[in-house]
């Protein structure tokens, strides 16, 4: 990150760095709105139950404790479903909105989130403890039909697209692909299997082999085959013909591999150079029914996935109705963590202001004001000088501020306006006078490597 914290896990950003995470946060505003995906946000707090029924992921749950409680209720509540703790992602709570609020929403419902969530992880760059992610989903009641896995994939390369990142890879695969490739092999557990193949970049297929072997029970022959499926990586449909030469047959693995096939052939044709058949993708969290997804910052790839998700069909029920959903993940903590860290890219200047309107005297205080209510009617950002030091001190301030125009006002109600960076000064009616487009507003730009 660009600076250490304090409270290690939980950055703080300074105020040019703030601007750069906005910039992140409303270009993937923009563009998940120009898909029809409404805003929500849910409550920063679930239940133990609520948030431990699916995956393994008790460890990283920070829980709620009241500081009065008496010694040893923290602990206990760690065992009790009824316990409240901070939400580790947003998609559990999601699910958990769409069951309470069923009956509000028009299905298929498409909806997008921004907000904080925790993890008690150990902290490094690209994890943190306090994060925000921003999500998409969208949800069916009873069934959602297999486009929206296409679609959310299409989305997620757009909005990225438009972000200051360098290159990025969509890495996608199919569970069902996966499972049915594992079944035929003759190894039934497959969860197992799965985050056996999940630990794959971190220790290595050697190690992952002994998993294999050792905790599932597989063969060399097996393990062997496993490994060989999650060695297929395409940048088209080619990976059908892989996975066949492999000469296992099962009905749920073709029914992935069909999925798979859509989804890389859609992407191939709309976000070309984007998205890859990767079948090492596994996907730790055991919600996760059909397709998967993480994705990496070419030439990044050792900061971990920058956007993760896929398809869930069982996370959300009441009864006999099921809501199955469809989603991605974008780690704007990490994203922008990396984006400062390596100057990828910069804001324009560091505060949102345009113009300091300078003051020839303490009793002009007010007619300063007056200037600066008709500029800000305008959406020009504008502060007002606090004291009428010599001007060369007010504009060394608004040097200082990184604020690019003075304004000025003689006693005779002259008005001129000076860029401090030029020099240039020049007449100016505070009833018509606009900056350009690029001093308007704060620019957030990438910056190309030297």
């Amino acid at each position: 990150m660009a600076r250490t914290a304090s409270l290690s896990g939980f950055p703080e950003w300074l105020p040019e760095e703030r601007l750069v995470e906005q910039h992140v946060l409303d270009s993937l505003r923009r563009t998940f709105e120009l898909h029809g995906f409404s805003s929500i946000e849910t409550r920063a707090v679930e239940t133990v139950g609520q948030l431990l029924r699916k995956g393994e992921i008790d460890k990283e749950v920070y829980g709620l404790s009241r500081l009065q409680d008496d010694e040893g209720e923290e602990a206990k509540g760690k065992h009790d479903p009824h316990a409240l703790a901070l939400h580790f992602d947003l998609t559990v709570p999601f699910a958990r909105y769409v069951v309470e609020n069923a009956g509000y929403l028009a299905f298929p419902f498409r909806r997008y989130q921004i907000q904080k969530v925790w993890r008690g992880e150990r902290p490094q760059e690209g994890r943190a403890r306090e994060f925000t992610q921003a999500d998409i989903d969208v949800v069916g009641d009873g069934d959602l039909p297999f486009r929206y896995d296409v679609e959310i994939a299409l989305v997620i390369a757009e909005a990225l697209g438009a972000l200051p990142i360098p290159d990025f890879r969509l890495r996608i695969n199919n569970r069902k692909l996966a499972e049915g490739f594992y079944r035929g092999i003759g190894l039934d557990d497959t969860a197992g299997v799965l985050r056996s193949i999940d630990k794959l970049e971190k220790i290595g297929p050697g190690k992952v082999a002994e998993l294999l072997r050792t905790e599932l029970g597989a063969t060399d022959e097996q393990a062997q085959a496993a490994l060989k499926l999650a060695g297929i990586r395409t940048e088209d449909t080619s990976f059908v013909a892989q996975v066949r030469s492999l000469g296992v047959s099962n009905e749920l693995l073709e029914e992935g591999l069909d999925e798979l096939e859509q989804v890389i052939e859609a992407a191939v044709k709309r976000a070309p150079g984007k998205v890859i058949a990767d079948l090492s993708i596994a996907r730790g969290l055991d919600y996760y029914t059909g397709t998967v997804v993480e994705t990496v910052l070419v030439g990044h790839e050792q900061l971990g996935s920058i956007c993760s998700g896929g398809r869930y069909d069982a996370l959300a029920s009441k009864g006999n109705r099921k809501f199955p959903g469809v989603g991605l993940s974008i780690g704007v903590t990490r994203l922008v963590s990396r984006i400062l860290s390596q100057d990828l890219a910069k804001a324009s200047r560091s505060v949102p202001t345009a113009v300091l309107v300078a003051l020839n005297a303490d009793d002009t205080w007010g007619e300063a004001q007056d200037v600066a209510t008709q500029l800000r009617s305008r959406g020009i950002a504008t502060e007002v000088a606090a004291k009428a030091e010599k001007f060369g001190k007010q504009i060394k301030f608004a040097d200082r501020r990184g604020i690019p125009f003075v304004w000025f006002t003689d006693d005779d109600g002259k008005h001129q306006v000076k860029d401090i960076r030029s020099g240039v000064q020049t007449d100016a009616d505070p009833a018509t006078w606009t900056p350009s487009d690029e001093d308007l507003h704060v620019q957030v730009t990438g910056v190309s490597p030297e």
